[in-house]
């Protein structure tokens, strides 16, 4: 029996008319339901559907399939010979090897720019928050043009770096350099929300407990974001291995030192080995769906860690 204030009287006489109803819809709904079947709550997702596997086909798997085809036209030992090559050998440590670096860093930074724009208040932080997507909007070439300017000899950081010794222009780490700066917002945007909704109050309750600053770090907030360094770190090592307009002007390109394999690719369309072009890509692309595999498990599990379905 319900008790309490009047609504419990209001409520319990709505619950026999309630049911009522629910019991002349139910057989409309098991009439229906024979016949038509369940009403999608958005409609037309036949035409939907279909138009998306139309218009995949056209922009992804088509290229793909025809990047495919092309390596076909060589024979095994030909695509061997292509793929391993002592200079395409040499670009692969060099986008692999930059790329790793380049994404460690900016999971360090990445990690003190998210802590410092979400914990702490101060004058400029939304002009510093918005330059953190500035990689996003700014024209690849235009970057790899400014780092140019600034490292080279001649440039406001260089002239000062060329007397110690420290060559960073059109050397391997003027590469790392511009890789941190497009792979910087992946790590800080991923890293960003996952600290704005952490749980102050275990943090309040580690240190009530007598834990240190660097435990509560350690022990309460690095668990709970380990998932979403990992995704950024695996996006920006993801975005950097394909890079090319920022880095074509600052690498020097010189072989077997600082040629990236992106370029080799480009190399060889300008010399029509399209077949030898198609094989370097084949690599790059197998590699890419391996990282976007990586991506993606890392993702669902910081769905799961975080109380989502994955």
């Amino acid at each position: 029996m319900l008790r309490g204030g009047p609504c419990t009287g209001a409520l319990a006489s709505a619950l026999p008319v309630s049911g009522g109803i629910a019991q002349q819809i139910n057989p409309m709904n098991n009439q229906n339901g024979g016949r038509r079947g369940a009403k999608r709550v958005l409609p037309g997702f036949g035409l939907t559907l279909g138009y998306t596997l139309f218009y995949l086909s056209i922009i992804v798997l088509i290229p793909l399939s025809a990047l495919i085809f092309k390596t076909f036209t060589l024979t095994w030992d030909q695509f061997w010979e292509a793929v391993t090559a002592p200079r395409v050998m040499a670009s692969y440590r060099l986008t692999f090897g930059a790329s790793f670096i380049a994404a460690l860093v900016n999971l360090f930074f990445g990690l003190l720019i998210a802590w410092v724009l979400v914990r702490y208040k101060f004058p400029g932080k939304k002009i510093v928050d918005a330059l953190v997507d500035l990689p996003f909007a700014l024209p690849t070439a235009v970057a790899g043009i400014s780092l140019t300017a600034l490292l080279a000899s001649n440039g406001w950081i260089g002239q000062i770096l060329e007397p110690m010794g420290i060559q960073l222009a059109f050397k391997p780490g003027g590469i790392v350099i511009a890789l941190i700066f497009i792979g910087l917002p992946f790590v800080v945007r991923t890293v960003q929300p996952v600290l704005e909704d952490a749980e102050k109050e275990l943090e309040e309750a580690a240190t009530c407990l007598g834990a240190t600053r660097l435990q509560t770090f350690t022990k309460v907030i690095l668990p709970s974001i380990t998932p979403a360094l990992l995704t950024g770190f695996a996006m920006a090592f993801a975005r950097a291995v394909g890079e090319y307009g920022s880095v074509i002007f600052i690498a020097g390109n010189m072989p077997m030192v600082s040629e990236i394999t992106p370029l080799i690719i480009i190399g060889k369309l300008e010399q029509y080995d399209f077949a030898g072009a198609t094989a370097v890509a084949v690599v790059m692309l197998v590699i890419s769906f391996v990282l976007l595999l990586i991506i993606n498990a890392l993702q669902a599990w910081q769905r799961r860690n975080a109380g989502a379905p994955a």
